[in-house]
């Protein structure tokens, strides 16, 4: 676990990327240009003027703090920063939500996950359960949501509260069901009261810590670690639950190329029932 300091330091940058790639985005929110297409992301999608320009922010800021660090992210892919062995690394999603931002529809952030780079001898041993620090900030908003591993988790400086619903019926659930199982959607339909699609992971799950949402589910396999390596901590330190449809924890190794399913809620009811219409528990 990192040191006290540590963790004061690695927060204070954490911030001023946030508060940089948000600088940066703000002007290309809801125009053509930056909607423009510069290249290929390291994850094999599309990179957007807009992405590269907080992404390029990201960089900047790890470069300035002066301290050795590993950056993961969708565009750039592993990029090392700074001479010596990295003290962490930097799971990040520059800009969750890039379709919304392009349309300004609010409800787009930047996600940040921090690892301990020295707990392993080589940075690919690292999986999401060593993410100690999370920090997911919805740029149309303003608001941020954050975690310490141990520390709890917090929306503007408040802790979290999560919702108390147990009926599945009654449920909220957020789901991205874009070339998913068809029969598993039709079936969590017919269950729960409302869904909802907003198409920002991070977000969403951010929801799920807050009482916003009961749950949230992606059902597809193919959701990148970038974008739930900083959510995860969030939900889990608001004493919720977090695991693949088929209720294993999240164990993937911090790439851009890794993919999982995720189901998430703070109600072992409520996640448990949703294992069950998954076909994840029979």
């Amino acid at each position: 676990m990192m040191d006290k300091e540590d963790v004061r330091f690695w927060s204070r940058v954490s911030k001023k990327i946030i508060g940089e790639a948000q600088k940066a985005v703000s002007p290309l929110v809801g125009t053509e240009e930056g909607g423009d297409t510069v290249k290929m992301g390291a994850d094999g999608t599309p990179t957007k003027l807009i992405d590269i320009a907080a992404e390029n922010k990201v960089v900047e800021v790890l470069e300035d703090s002066g301290r050795p660090s590993t950056l993961i992210s969708e565009e750039i892919g592993e990029f090392k920063i700074g001479e010596g062995p990295s003290e962490v690394v930097f799971v990040v999603d520059p800009l969750d939500g890039t379709s919304n931002a392009l349309k300004n529809i609010p409800a787009y952030a930047v996600s940040l996950g921090i690892a301990d780079a020295s707990k392993v001898p080589q940075l690919d041993q690292l999986t999401m359960a060593d993410i100690e620090m999370g920090f997911v900030k919805n740029l149309a908003t303003g608001d941020l949501y954050q975690a310490v591993k141990g520390q709890g988790a917090t929306v503007n400086g408040k802790k979290l509260v999560p919702s108390t619903q147990e009926d599945i019926s009654k449920s909220s659930i957020g789901a991205y069901i874009y070339r998913a199982e068809m029969s598993k959607v039709d079936k969590l339909c017919k269950s729960v009261r409302r869904m909802r699609i907003l198409g920002s992971v991070a977000i969403e799950l951010c929801y799920v810590a807050d009482g916003t949402y009961d749950a949230f589910i992606d059902v597809r396999g193919n959701l990148r670690i970038v974008d739930i390596s900083a959510a995860k901590l969030i939900i889990e330190e608001t004493r919720g639950k977090v695991t693949d449809e088929n209720c294993n924890p999240l164990k993937g190794h911090l790439n851009v190329l890794e993919r999982t399913s995720i189901v998430a809620a703070c109600n072992p009811k409520i996640h448990s029932k949703l294992i069950q219409i998954l076909g994840g528990i029979s």
